[in-house]
């Protein structure tokens, strides 16, 4: 049970993207993906951001990789920061923010 939830309108600020623009960013829908998440609803959580959602596993990937390489007292590094990685998740980012606002990919609205 959530004290607030991010699917009933008004709980929650607007995307400030959205609310200038009418378009969605990246992360529109990410905070009703992780509460469908942790609902137990997958199907509905891919349906609200379908990029972030693939990113989980790399992202829990990260965070795992960050906390043992801190409790070593070793700094942060991974072949995903090199620039190509970095480069190719910005390509994938930018055209994911043009793709779910064209007609044609409504299914990437959230």
């Amino acid at each position: 049970m959530s004290l607030r939830d991010p699917h009933e309108p008004g709980h929650y600020p607007t995307c400030p993207f959205l609310a200038l623009t009418g378009l969605y960013c990246p992360g529109c829908g990410a905070m009703r993906m992780v509460n469908s998440l942790s609902h137990g609803d997958v199907g509905a959580a891919f349906g609200l951001n379908p990029l972030l959602f693939l990113l989980l596993p790399v992202l829990g990937y990260l965070w795992v990789r960050w906390t043992v390489r801190a409790a070593r007292g070793e700094p942060m590094d991974s072949v995903l920061f090199r620039p190509w990685p970095v480069g190719v998740f910005l390509v994938v980012m930018v055209a994911y923010w043009i793709v779910r606002n064209l007609p044609f990919a409504h299914a990437l609205a959230p």
